[in-house]
């Protein structure tokens, strides 16, 4: 096996358990000697005096891949803080808090619990894909035989200090008198999907005087038992839905495993994910942040466009999918001198600038209830701040694989040849401010719809939005006759 199979954008990830096990102690053990090997070059630093932490979510393969890490690097003379249960955005403030040289986090998200897979963070953030590339080549040229040159291994419980920090912002947010339990009266439900998200409601919004009596599945679970722990799976929204219903809650929070991605529902029940979280998260940027730009991912719709332009007077700057592709972008333009104070995926995925663009779920739902609280001294709700967004009536994601082992030139042909088409077709308008694939306007804004390549599979993705019932599938039905000429292209998941 190649180890370059293991890359997965930003981050490594593969199947961790059972016969089909590839992130054995073996692999991922060189790959953090590998990391630190180049963290030492990097900071003209011997590997004796470097110091890195390690933790993990809540994976039935977690512990394991934690324990040969923290082996690894412990025999490179690497002093190693041992974070043990962690969230993803705590183990970078854990560079920023302890400080360390750097941290790796055991972690495959929202994917399912035979996976698992590792991210690498430094001062800087995470690291790129580039990064990752380096890292797994010289992994591969890495010596079979272990060097022993044993650091010290220190166990640490850095999420005691994390929840504090979250704990601070909102005594900090809405105290005026310095009262300890602010969240005081307010009843909200934490849907962990049995992950890392568990100690949201116990160690924030419990000692603050929140009743997080309604919350659910909030103990670790590597195998996941209720739902998958995903913002954007519809049967994990639908059970926090009814979770805050039932409980009569004011708000209701779901996390993804490692927390760097949340969504949350209102009082009535209603979901407030995707567009509408961006426009929840927009409004809250630019405060203070006047003519601010927020960067988004391609696929958020015209109403949100509509709604930071016209109703926040910000500026909305559409970039590629990928959260980590969206968080770079926001960082160019602030180097360039452009007030760009969020970063937001429609996956959930929000960096604020404020907190080093550090893509942290906690951190936002933050945000959130420090907003909600304040709406609700004025008798108002979440969804009151957000009402004029323009939501579609329909909306529909189309996968088409793409039968080519050497994908990407067959998928960039297709959209170039869209992109023909588009400008000879009466009612097509491309869009001219589309930084991946090719966006095209129907009919003077009534629906879009966008063709890109996946970031990493071999799809080309198509995402169509209507104003008017019954437009996507003919828009649908348009491009599937445009696509049917490519043999290469599999289309048995279209709309017929």
């Amino acid at each position: 096996m190649s180890l370059m199979e293991l890359k997965s954008g930003s981050d490594i990830r593969g199947t961790a358990v059972g016969e089909g096990n590839k992130l054995t102690d073996e692999v991922v053990g060189k790959f953090a000697k590998a990391f630190v090997k180049i963290l030492s070059k990097k900071l003209s630093k011997d590997l004796t005096s470097l110091t890195v932490s390690v933790g993990g979510d809540v994976r039935i393969s977690s512990e394991r891949i934690r324990s040969a890490v923290t082996a690894a690097l412990s025999s490179q003379g690497v002093t190693v803080y041992d974070c043990g249960l962690s969230s993803t955005p705590a183990m970078f403030m854990t560079t920023l808090k302890i400080p360390v040289d750097g941290a790796v986090q055991i972690t495959a998200s929202h994917h399912p619990y035979d996976k698992n897979g590792l991210k690498f963070f430094t001062k800087e953030g995470g690291l790129s894909g580039d990064d990752i590339k380096e890292i797994i080549t010289l992994a591969e040229d890495l010596p079979e035989a272990p060097e022993h040159k044993e650091g010290k291994i220190i166990p640490i419980d850095f999420m005691k200090e994390y929840a504090s920090d979250l704990r601070k912002m909102i005594i900090d947010g809405l105290s005026d008198g310095g009262d300890d339990k602010p969240l005081k009266g307010l009843k909200i439900a934490v849907d962990a999907g049995n992950g890392v998200g568990g100690f949201y409601a116990y160690d924030v919004l419990e000692p603050l005087g929140a009743d997080i009596s309604g919350s659910q599945f909030l103990e670790p679970d590597g195998y996941f038992p209720n739902h998958t722990p995903n913002p954007e799976n519809e049967e994990a929204i639908k059970s926090i839905s009814i979770a805050t219903l039932k409980a009569k809650a004011d708000l209701g929070i779901i996390f993804d495993t490692d927390v760097d991605r949340a969504a949350c529902v209102d009082m009535s029940g209603e979901e407030i994910n995707r567009n509408r979280l961006v426009a929840l998260a927009s409004t809250i940027a630019l405060k203070g942040n006047e003519g601010g730009t927020i960067v988004t991912d391609s696929v958020t719709s015209d109403g949100l466009k509509k709604f930071i332009e016209e109703k926040l007077k910000g500026k909305h700057h559409r970039f590629k999918r990928g959260y980590k592709n969206v968080i770079d972008e926001a960082v160019k333009l602030n180097s360039e001198g452009i007030n760009a104070p969020l970063a937001i995926e429609t996956s959930g995925h929000a960096a604020f600038r404020e907190n080093y663009f550090l893509d942290d779920g906690a951190y936002l739902i933050t945000k959130i209830i420090i907003l909600m609280s304040e709406l609700k001294k004025e008798g108002k709700s979440l969804l009151s701040v957000i009402s004029d967004l323009e939501e579609p009536v329909e909306a529909k994601e189309i996968r088409i694989p793409i039968n080519e082992a050497d994908f990407k030139p067959f998928g960039e042909k297709v959209i170039s040849d869209l992109l023909f088409l588009a400008n000879v077709t009466d009612g097509w308008t491309p869009a001219n401010d589309n930084h991946e694939g090719i966006r095209i306007s129907v009919n003077d804004g009534e629906g879009w719809f966008l063709l890109r390549l996946s970031v990493h599979d071999p799809l080309l993705v198509l995402n169509l939005e209507s104003t008017v019932q019954g437009k996507v599938s003919e828009y649908a039905a348009k491009v599937k006759d445009f696509l049917s000429q490519y043999s290469f292209l599999n289309l048995e998941q279209f709309i017929n």
